[in-house]
């Protein structure tokens, strides 16, 4: 059994909770995401009322999981730091009393660079968080406006500064790229601003035109002008590059890491299809092949939690096909590659074209084959 072998075997018995916070002071254009600024939400879902409501869903999924130690804990959103630092520890507290925190336990907030303090960011650290990523996006003011924005750069490297001072040794940078009116000069310098801080970890992520969305209507309408796919490519080969430069590794497609400790452990739990649950409005989690979903509005999470209901809107159970099929999806986004015998396609003809390399029994991504991992996937499966 290789390495790479092992260590898929151990993320696929990972246990993860992932915490959604759906709170947003605006709502970014370009967003799908299950968020809510606060005059969309009504009694009962305010921001003072979200941690009790997520705690009694905490109880409910301990109940159904049984004794279960939790590996790693992502807060995400929407922008978990609208939340007083003293709610999110107290739900952390919440998963720790219900489960227990595994004591090498990875806990990830994202963070608004706009929404921090020494202090707030200190309480996390002392409450028990490990990890903190800020939202970037860019460090050029009119692509923030152009996705709608409203951080100030200047503010990034200064909420950087406060975690490394608060005592924070893994600290990660989320970027945009490929936004309408963004140059490549206006990327490189987003790149090497976010280098400059030394950051631990980087996620760089193509803007993508989600059906629904204000963004998705400028499109339609003709008012913005996304850029054609080579541009994108060219802007993802210059990360790369500029990333490599610095230390930062790919594991993964759209992140980089220090080193193998930097990676984001909640996030190859998922890649590697271990077992989450989804604490929150419209969160997903899966369990053993079976996967579900909570209904979206927080007002009705909260209401269905207050009266002793499940918050579960629907689910569906996995075949092995369609695991078999998510696995390799999944699992050839990442460094390590996926073994050969789990193919459906034949990979030689890719391996000839320069898109995959075979490393003992794996193949793996080449840096061309990153750029077409759709493509590559289509024929493996």
């Amino acid at each position: 059994m290789t390495a790479e072998g092992a260590t898929a075997r151990e993320w696929g018995r990972s246990f993860g909770l992932y915490l959604h916070v759906p709170f947003c002071d605006v709502r970014c254009g370009y967003c799908d995401f299950n968020t809510y600024t606060s005059d969309e939400l009504g009694e009962g879902a305010t921001r003072a009322q979200y941690a009790d409501s997520a705690l009694r869903e905490i109880d409910l999924a301990a109940r159904t999981t049984g004794p279960r130690e939790v590996d790693t804990v992502f807060v995400g959103g929407g922008t978990p730091t609208q939340l007083a630092s003293a709610e999110l520890v107290r739900m952390l507290r919440g998963i720790d009393d219900a489960w227990g925190l595994a004591p090498d336990a990875e806990v990830t907030t994202e963070a608004n660079p706009d929404s921090v303090t020494p202090a707030s960011l200190a309480e996390l650290l002392e409450g028990g968080f490990t990890r903190i990523s800020f939202g970037m996006q860019s460090a050029a003011p009119h692509v923030l406006a152009m996705l709608d924005r409203t951080h100030d750069p200047a503010n990034v490297p200064r909420a950087v500064r406060w975690a490394r001072e608060a005592g924070f040794e893994q600290v990660s940078l989320d970027l945009i790229y490929g936004t309408p009116t963004e140059s490549i000069q206006d990327w490189r310098r987003s790149v090497e601003e976010a280098l400059s801080m030394e950051p631990d970890h980087v996620s760089a992520y193509a803007l993508i035109v989600e059906d629904g969305t204000a963004f998705a209507r400028k499109v339609r309408r003709g008012e913005v002008t996304m850029p054609d796919d080579d541009e994108t490519a060219d802007k993802y080969l210059l990360a790369d590059d500029l990333f490599e430069q610095a230390g930062l590794g790919w594991y993964e497609l759209s992140n980089w890491a220090r080193d193998d400790d930097a990676r984001c452990r909640h996030n190859l739990g998922y890649w590697y299809s271990g077992d989450w649950w989804g604490i929150g409005p419209g969160a997903h989690s899966h369990l053993d092949g079976e996967r579900w979903w909570n209904i979206k509005h927080p007002a009705a999470y909260a209401q269905r939690l207050a009266s002793g209901g499940s918050p579960r809107a629907d689910g569906e159970t996995l075949d092995e096909d369609i695991r078999a099929l998510e696995d390799v999806m999944l699992r050839i986004r990442l460094r390590e590659g996926i073994e050969t015998r789990a193919l459906a396609g034949d990979p030689a003809p890719m391996i000839a074209e320069g898109l995959l390399t075979a490393q003992d029994d794996r193949v793996v991504l080449t840096r061309e084959g990153r750029l077409l991992a759709d493509h590559v996937v289509r024929r493996l499966t």
